[in-house]
């Protein structure tokens, strides 16, 4: 599942394909997150939420963590997203997707195996994929 970014007026990422996903809440645990913005996004619950790993991002002094997760079980409807449109994709056609650079290289591992990864990813000031380093494995 993956959502179109198109709808949202001034959206950085308009145009590209995206997962569903959002900010943490202040005592609020990933695993939680995770299963609140899936619900706020999609409607449906994700019955089957697997870690799949982490990547901490860095444009600059600009820093950012994401941790991955996916589900093949959802209970529930998918309702409308006001960010854009819900699609499912097969999962031989989610490389050729419009996606941010550094998305490829995430994408392709987690369709590929199943091992959990931590990488750092290295941005230059216009968002360009710099560098991936393979870190030790951050447990969930």
């Amino acid at each position: 599942l993956m959502l179109l970014r198109n709808k949202k007026a001034n959206d950085l990422n308009a145009g590209k394909y995206i997962g569903i996903g959002g900010k943490k809440e202040p005592d609020e645990s990933i695993r939680a997150c995770a299963l609140r913005e899936f619900e706020e996004e999609t409607g449906a619950i994700p019955l089957d939420l697997t870690y799949r790993g982490r990547v901490h991002f860095q444009q600059g002094e600009y820093t950012e963590q994401i941790t991955f997760y996916t589900a093949h079980k959802i209970q529930g409807t998918l309702h409308e997203n006001p960010e854009g449109t819900m699609e499912w994709i097969a999962q031989e056609q989610v490389l050729s997707l419009p996606l941010w650079e550094g998305d490829r290289p995430i994408l392709r591992h987690m369709l590929q195996t199943n091992s959990p990864f931590t990488w750092r990813m290295i941005y230059d000031n216009d968002g360009h994929l710099m560098q991936l380093i393979e870190e030790e494995v951050e447990e969930e």
